[in-house]
């Protein structure tokens, strides 16, 4: 072989062997099933909808790159020089094929906007009656969780509720129920941040400034129990990375022997919704001398 052909070899044994590698790990493996979703998405009725329309783009994908690719290596092989007196065919246009390569675009990019539209639909349908409202408070940086009495209140933002709140330094968790739809209220005291559950496919912008009926909201059906994780996609400042939080699906009789326990503690008691105040200025690493409020960059 020559020298170029050895290294040739080596880089594609190099990079199949990185490959094989990585495909060891379980939790790509699982991926991997998922067409590169997290490996426990779809987590709610909801998300069934997104990972459909995603799988349906990666075939869509996966059937025109295949398409592209064997059409390059047939036009390299079918109209390739076979003698150096040979001087292929100048083709100065063809109407069939640029008609074709401006129409099938135009068509893919219209079926992919209705399957599109059609999932934001279904995703974003409002709940006549949600099961459980929860006010999310994202702010810099960390979660608040507000667990309304009732929904009514939930999206006016007011009541009584029972809440859990985190700090840079605390990853909080937001528990939901199985089987019940839950709608998210979404406020921010500072700047815009975006909540994310990985699982479960759906995220949403928080947007500074709204308030009762006007803020973003969504509503989810946690189909299956299990742990999943959450993460603000907005960067929001310096400590946007410590953005996190967890999400703990539970049955209906340990979701509401979490309530009960939340409502025992006077620390996770409140008469209103936390909307930010001295929580939206807690960053770990900070005492009650310190000025830094979070929000200077």
């Amino acid at each position: 072989m020559t020298r170029r052909a050895r290294r040739t070899a080596l880089g594609a044994f190099v990079g199949a062997s990185f490959l094989l590698l990585g495909a060891c790990d379980p939790e790509t493996e699982k991926q991997f099933h998922h067409w590169a979703m997290p490996s426990n998405s779809p987590g709610t009725v909801q998300g069934q909808d997104i990972f459909e329309l995603w799988k349906g783009a990666w075939i869509a994908a996966l059937i025109t790159g295949g398409i592209t690719w064997a059409l390059i290596f047939y036009a390299s092989w079918r109209f390739r020089r076979r003698s150096d007196d040979e001087i292929p065919v100048q083709t100065r246009y063809n109407l069939p094929l640029e008609i074709f390569y401006t129409i099938a675009p135009i068509m893919m990019v219209v079926v992919f906007f209705a399957h599109t539209v059609r999932v934001q639909e279904a995703v974003l349908n409002e709940t006549p009656k949600p099961d459980n409202c929860v006010q999310v408070v994202g702010q810099q940086w960390s979660w608040t969780f507000n667990y309304s009495e009732s929904c009514d209140d939930a999206q006016a933002g007011t009541g009584k509720v029972l809440y859990t709140a985190g700090t840079g330094s605390h990853i909080p968790t937001l528990v939901l129920e199985k089987g019940k739809t839950t709608q998210f209220w979404l406020s921010s005291p500072d700047v815009i941040h975006s909540f994310w559950i990985t699982g479960f496919l759906m995220k949403m912008d928080i947007i500074p400034g709204q308030s009762g009926e006007d803020r973003n909201h969504f509503s989810v059906t946690p189909n299956k129990v299990g742990d999943y994780r959450g993460k603000c996609t907005e960067l929001c400042g310096v400590y946007h990375s410590r953005m996190l939080f967890n999400v703990k699906v539970m049955d209906s009789a340990d979701y509401d022997a979490y309530m009960a326990q939340l409502a025992k503690d006077p620390e996770h008691v409140a008469d209103a919704p936390l909307l930010g105040g001295e929580h939206s200025t807690t960053t770990a690493g900070l005492t009650a001398g310190d000025t830094e409020t979070g929000g200077n960059e």
